[in-house]
């Protein structure tokens, strides 16, 4: 009996940390949403320019974010030995190698053009493209800090407040949008640099607002007491710890971003049914990923606290309820496929049938890529959770690079099964990848920790 009341605690635990997270992930997305229909109602030319722009964003977002996400687990790990001097050390480490890394890619933002135009895009898409990275390249620095802040909020469980601001910048974001991309409220029509503005404005509220959040209701971490004092053995071991969570989110976009041009290759509308497909399963990873989330911080807690049967546990319940969702979702793809394509095609679409007939055939594969994406997520989020990123970053990009990616050309190309061969192979790299990562988590990590072979502190003499 006492196990099932603790396996009710843990479910609990899970959702009320996870909940808000899964929240914010989705107001995340939301944002990105906001701007594909806006600059979509302005024009192909200025959403090509965004669509394309964004994207390079978002690859040096993540790649940066591996600072912030690292730490994550070390609050979480300090808070359950209640070391508040530790933890504010992390956190200042993380905001300093996030604006290391800010500056070094502030340039490949201002001077994009080169490199957009190695892409082989249009010259007015490059063009357009660059005008809006020179302006909202500049978030780069507050959209990291931002997230060093989110993860040490998220390891004190203060998911909540991370949710809701999150929700006030994808508010902020529509109103700057439909002000200053068409130019309504009086404000002057700019098109993609309006777009490029709101996305910076989005970024800097975000940051006022999880700052004032932090100096009023944490005052006793004192988190920004001399910032600029230096202290390189924190920042060796977030460096340490974040830099394979870097490569491992460099990797995993990288896959996705190689599969939409394979995907080019097959013609636009497989491309147009890979995107929606792409966004429907993108929704449902959005819960995988904040219950990844909550378990990197129940199992930094656990592992903090050396409570092995604890972070066991942890870890079954938070795979249990990412498989119920991967269940769920399975069975909405099989079953009402048409439904969920549908929104996103006009009824009166000429290619509405072709991307139709594609889409079914790849959300049928979509099932079985969330049952992997999920587990893998999982598997990730309770391993930074005890701190073990090097050799999951090596699993991981083995199974994007030298499985999945193969494995897509194999199928959609040589075996001519096309979009849905290409999606099968991705799932078949998440699938090793998921394999691989739990053998990790349960075969050799946590009987270490078990064992004490792996603690978070290393035992006094």
């Amino acid at each position: 009996m006492s196990n099932v009341m603790t396996n009710k605690a843990h479910v609990r635990a899970i959702a009320v940390l996870g909940l808000p997270l899964i929240g914010g992930h989705l107001a995340q997305m939301a944002i990105g949403v906001t701007d594909t229909v806006m600059l979509g109602w302005y024009g192909v030319e200025a959403l090509a320019a965004v669509t394309l722009a964004s994207t390079y964003f978002f690859i040096l977002f993540i790649f940066g974010s591996g600072f912030a996400w690292a730490v994550m687990p070390m609050v979480a790990s300090f808070a359950a030995e209640e070391d508040e001097t530790s933890i504010r050390r992390a956190t200042r480490m993380g905001l300093w190698l996030s604006f290391g890394f800010a500056l070094l890619a502030l340039p490949l933002m201002i001077f994009s053009t080169p490199i957009l135009r190695m892409m082989g895009q249009e010259e007015a898409v490059v063009t357009r493209g660059a005008e809006y990275l020179s302006v909202a390249g500049w978030g780069i620095l507050p959209a990291l800090f931002v997230m060093v802040l989110k993860s040490y909020l998220a390891a004190l469980e203060r998911t909540q407040v991370v949710l809701w601001i999150t929700v006030l910048a994808a508010i902020v974001n529509g109103l700057v949008n439909y002000a200053l991309i068409f130019g309504n409220w009086g404000a002057p029509e700019l098109g993609v640099i309006g777009a490029a503005i709101a996305s910076l404005c989005t970024q800097v509220v975000s940051l006022v607002g999880v700052l004032i959040y932090v100096c009023l209701a944490l005052p006793e971490h004192n988190l920004f007491r001399r910032l600029w004092a230096a202290d390189w053995d924190m920042l060796r071991r977030v460096f340490t710890l974040g830099w394979p969570i870097s490569f491992t989110g460099l990797s995993e976009t990288g896959l996705f971003g190689a599969s939409a041009v394979m995907m080019g290759w097959l013609g636009t509308v497989p491309l147009a049914a890979h995107g929606i497909a792409l966004q429907l399963t993108a929704i449902v990873f959005m819960i995988h990923l904040g219950l990844g989330n909550a378990g990197t911080v129940r199992a930094g807690n656990a592992f903090g606290r050396n409570d092995p049967d604890h972070l066991a546990r942890g870890a079954i319940i938070v795979s249990v309820m990412s498989l119920v969702t991967a269940l769920i979702t399975v069975l909405l793809f099989f079953l009402v496929p048409e439904f969920f394509l549908g929104i996103f095609i006009l009824p009166d679409d000429p290619a509405r049938a072709q991307i139709l007939a594609i889409g079914v055939g790849m959300l049928a594969m979509a099932g079985f890529f969330q049952l992997v994406d999920g587990s893998q997520a999982i598997a990730l989020g309770v391993l930074r959770g005890v701190q073990d990123t090097r050799l999951p970053m090596v699993y991981a990009a083995f199974s994007y690079w030298c499985v999945g990616m193969p494995m897509s050309y194999l199928m959609g190309f040589v075996f001519g099964w096309g979009g849905v061969g290409i999606w099968a192979g991705l799932g078949f790299g998440l699938g090793v990848a998921a394999i691989l990562l739990n053998l990790r988590f349960w075969g050799k990590v946590l009987p270490d920790i078990r064992q004490g072979r792996l603690t978070a502190k290393p035992a006094e003499s």
